[in-house]
């Protein structure tokens, strides 16, 4: 069947944004012409640095006649509504049919040639091609990503004649910008047109020009002993520049090496697009690295590596004197700069941040273990490197930068480790923190992200999020379950929600300066009495006895910013990411359990529960005494108490309320272990119990005497089973 080829072709299209643009071609194209009643055979596409390539086959060579069923006015509608549907419909009134109240209108439509269809398809997905930046050209009104010279359009070997803001379509198109030919060469195919770019020196599918620059890079480093430091955003990235990518090993100075290789790399990577290169020996950097021309050099290539080692060796000069110079001011006599940094209009200063974490780590550590004073320390100095020169040319850099300055100052390993690692994890492949210290200030610096953007409404919504506060919840999750961290996030969101305004983490050191002096001066507090009430009178009778009455505000109780449910909700995709049934997560959940290991170890251990056939049926058990109990419940209270072994009980009652009497105590002395796997385990044994319960027993016996006795039995193994997790909640 015919095939349908088409190239748009333009100026340099942003590496970022091909990739994302092929996939829009195929989705606009294969929506429009499955609306006009076309199913492609097959339909791929390409994108590179000038051009985003279409090939369709097995599509017909016109569109079948079509009948389509128009819905209309109701019957009895306003005769304007009727007027207004039989002009658009193109049919009289005696045409439409009734059902059920409705008019409906059964429209022909006869089919047309394939390449006038396709000619309105194309106009429509270039007109409205959702580019994430657009220009015009300055000749035309038409937005592309850059100005768009040509389009190629040829089906069944014939073009497709249209024509978009005076460019007409044609079967031109051209390869490479300085090794192809000088003309434009003509194709009526894909196969055509594919060998002819590829003998004009273009690439056209990104995967190959990835595995070209792979597997070349890979080459080059193996026949000089070395390794290729793989980068895969980087590799992604050079693909989408090049259209006949050449990888070629170049050499830089040696005494660049002493610089911190994060510094190297990241120069060499942002603004050179170079690969770094490793010595298998040393397992440190190499001083080579590796380009990527758009071009086969007639002399393999040396001209272009000395010309880039001069443009590296001057960007590695800027950094040395970054480096240097950094050095000579400590990281403590920084601080000061960032009360002119602004962290948020609504959030007041970055020194004021820095204020709360440092609050804010100090009780993490306390809660860990971890020494309060190194914690203090090292969240104190964790953002002083954002004043430094090498932050400010290389902002990724922040964290690892003061690191090093850190190290350099003879601060310690340890305070060093806290400052570089604080921003950790910063994405699903990213390490965790593993030290105390770390783990407290890089706790402290997420959670005051979350509460304070929290506190100003700026939450994540839909695919937006400007702040990557889920990332931070994430990181979150990630640091106290991988570490295995036992924390109450009720004892310690209290703490972090502080942050709720730029200077509310002032109210905790008001509040033991109140403390301090109400013990000081013998004042206690009446038995049963709060903490806010104790205050609150004390200020009525006093207002002069304290430094503020926001204290008073302050004990009044903290404000709720929904911290903990965003914790949840990303804790449960993580869950569900890793494969764990979402109804599984929402019933541990329910029980209102916010130690984060203890809910992952639940979730892991009702998840293998649920797969065996004890876990199935008991789950079926739970229901059936759960829809019984609900259906009491709705006539009045139901009966407390335990259940009793009655005289003449069926023997399957008995053998039930002994079971329970067994199991019971076993599951919670498991529970209170944390050995959920025991817990689930004690449940099993209710599962042969159950079932002959409900099969040989009915519970809504005439008798209100037995029939209570057995409510009270189905109210203990729902009870039971609801200490670990809420099986109301699960499907099944």
């Amino acid at each position: 069947m015919p095939q349908l080829l088409l190239e748009l072709f333009s100026e340099e299209i942003p590496a970022r944004m091909q990739r994302q643009a092929a996939r829009d071609l195929e989705r606009m194209v294969r929506e429009r012409l499955a609306a006009e009643g076309f199913l492609p055979e097959g339909l791929t596409t390409f994108a590179g640095p000038r051009r985003l390539t279409l090939v369709a086959e097995g599509l017909p060579a016109a569109q079948a006649d079509r009948v389509e069923e128009r819905k209309g006015p109701k019957v009895g509608a306003p005769e304007q509504a009727m007027q207004g549907f039989l002009r658009s419909a193109g049919v009289a009134q005696a045409d439409l049919v009734e059902r059920d109240g409705v008019w409906f209108a059964t429209l022909s439509k006869p089919g047309r040639e394939t390449p006038a269809v396709v000619a309105e398809i194309v106009e429509a997905v270039v007109r409205s091609f959702p580019w994430p930046k657009s220009m015009t050209s300055g000749t035309s009104k038409m937005r592309w990503v850059r100005p768009l010279q040509r389009i190629l359009c040829v089906f069944d070997g014939e073009v497709v004649p249209f024509s978009i803001e005076g460019l007409a379509s044609g079967d031109l198109t051209e390869g490479h910008r300085f090794m192809g030919s000088k003309q434009a060469f003509t194709t009526r195919n894909f196969d055509a047109y594919a060998a002819g770019l590829k003998k004009n020196y273009v690439v056209l599918d990104a995967e190959e020009r990835r595995e070209r620059i792979a597997q070349g890079a890979r080459t080059l480093c193996f026949a000089r002993g070395l390794e290729l430091v793989e980068d895969e955003g980087l590799l992604e990235e050079v693909a989408g520049l090049a259209e006949w990518p050449t990888p070629i090993l170049g050499d830089m100075d040696p005494a660049f090496l002493d610089l911190p290789p994060e510094v190297i790399r990241t120069s060499m990577r942002t603004h050179q697009k170079y690969f770094a290169v490793r010595d298998p020996a040393t397992g440190g950097l190499a001083p080579h690295f590796l380009v990527v021309a758009n071009i086969e050099a007639r002399d393999g290539g040396a001209e272009v590596a000395r010309g880039n080692a001069k443009v590296l060796s001057a960007r590695l000069s800027d950094a040395r004197f970054f480096w240097e110079e950094d050095r000579k001011v400590s990281l403590e006599s920084r601080l000061e700069k960032l009360k002119g940094v602004t962290f948020h209009a609504k959030l007041g200063t970055m020194y004021e941040r820095v204020e709360r974490i440092e609050a804010l780590a100090v009780h993490i550590a306390k809660m860990i273990g971890a020494g309060a004073e190194s914690a203090r320390e090292a969240a104190r100095l964790a953002k002083a490197d954002l004043g430094t020169g090498m932050v400010g040319e290389f902002p990724e850099l922040q964290g690892i930068m003061g690191g090093y300055y850190a190290r350099a100052e003879g601060l310690g390993d340890v305070i060093a480790a806290a400052i570089r690692d604080h921003y950790k994890p910063q994405g699903p492949g990213d390490a965790v923190p593993a030290d105390l210290i770390s783990i407290a200030v890089a706790l402290a610096d997420k959670l005051d992200g979350l509460a304070s953007f929290f506190s100003i409404e700026e939450r994540p919504t839909g695919s937006r999020d400007p702040f990557g506060l889920r990332r931070m919840a994430l990181g979150i999750i990630r640091i106290v379950t991988e570490n295995g961290l036992r924390i109450s996030f009720h004892n310690l969101l209290p703490y972090t929600q502080l942050a709720a305004a730029p200077t509310l983490y002032k109210f905790g050191a008001e509040v033991i300066w109140a403390e301090e002096k109400t013990a000081k001066d013998g004042i206690k507090r009446n038995p049963g009495e709060g903490r806010a009430g104790f205050y609150r009178n004390l200020y009525d009778a006093d207002p002069n006895w304290f430094t503020s009455r926001r204290i008073v505000e302050y004990t009044g109780g903290f404000p709720d910013l929904g911290i903990l449910p965003f914790l949840a909700d990303r804790l449960k995709v993580l869950l569900r990411d890793q494969g764990k049934r979402h109804d599984l997560v929402d019933a541990v959940f329910a029980l209102g359990d916010d130690d984060l290991v203890r809910i992952v170890a639940r979730v892991e251990a009702l998840d293998a529960f649920l797969t065996t056939e004890d876990g199935a049926n008991l789950l079926a058990g739970y229901k059936r005494a759960t829809n019984i109990l609900k259906a009491e419940e709705k006539k009045g209270p139901l009966p407390e108490g335990a259940a009793e072994a009655l005289a003449d009980a069926p023997a399957e009652e008995a053998a039930l309320i002994a079971a329970l009497a067994e199991a019971t105590p076993m599951a919670q002395a498991a529970l209170a272990a944390e050995d959920f796997g025991a817990a689930m385990a004690a449940l099993a044994a209710l599962r042969g119990p159950v079932d002959a319960f409900f099969e040989k027993v009915l519970v809504n016996d005439p008798d209100a005497a037995v029939r209570h006795n057995r409510l009270r039995l189905l109210s203990e193994v729902r009870a039971v089973m609801g200490r670990v997790a809420d099986f109301s909640m699960i499907s099944g």
